[in-house]
């Protein structure tokens, strides 16, 4: 359609001619509100970025002699990081004589990454920067092959008799002839360090 016919068919529909694709042969134009573009333009873009939570990253910091419960904790926070869409770097930091074992280092990393491995990946194997730090990025799995976020799983709630039921039972009372022992070891004990 040539421009003068499609601005005086806008103009009858009292809307606005829009050129879309410039740069196309013929160049692609519509005939809307303006108004209405822009805040439908602006709301994909909006959408765009909200979507995009794979560019958030998370940085976990690691030594090579981590304590097996400073390693769970974490590894759950990993998890939760990587549930939440987010890229997770481990990063490992040796010191002082750690730099003449790096060994110790990158099994420490490679057995994070193992146990992330149902929930990321890593998008390449750990790598020194520099001569102290040991890095690898983990990226999480699409959710349909993630496993489930550890926080969502809830534990069923016991009736009041069963949590009674699971309860160790309370200790009775010591009769009086358990103390008479026990008073008796203890003199024995005493007279045996005096001697």
């Amino acid at each position: 359609m040539p421009l003068g016919d499609a601005i005086k068919l806008a103009l009858s529909k009292g809307l606005d001619l829009i050129e879309i694709a410039p740069n196309a042969v013929p160049p692609v134009c519509r005939i809307i509100e303006y108004g209405k573009f822009l805040y439908e333009e602006s709301k994909r873009n909006k959408d765009s970025h909200g979507k995009q939570s794979g560019n958030k990253m998370k940085e976990l910091q690691l030594t090579s002699v981590i304590d097996p419960h400073d390693f769970a904790t974490k590894l759950n926070h990993a998890i939760g990081f990587l549930c939440d869409d987010m890229k997770v770097r481990i990063k490992l930091r040796f010191r002082g004589r750690q730099r003449a074992h790096k060994e110790f280092g990158f099994e420490v990393v490679n057995r994070f990454v193992r146990e992330a491995a149902a929930w990321g990946q890593a998008d390449s194997p750990p790598k020194m920067l520099g001569d102290r730090d040991l890095n690898v990025v983990l990226s999480p799995l699409p959710r349909e092959k993630r496993g489930k976020n550890p926080r969502d799983v809830k534990e069923p709630k016991l009736a009041p008799a069963a949590v009674s039921a699971q309860l160790p039972p309370k200790n009775p009372a010591p009769s009086p002839t358990d103390s008479k022992k026990s008073t008796e070891q203890l003199e024995r004990n005493t007279d045996e360090a005096e001697g």
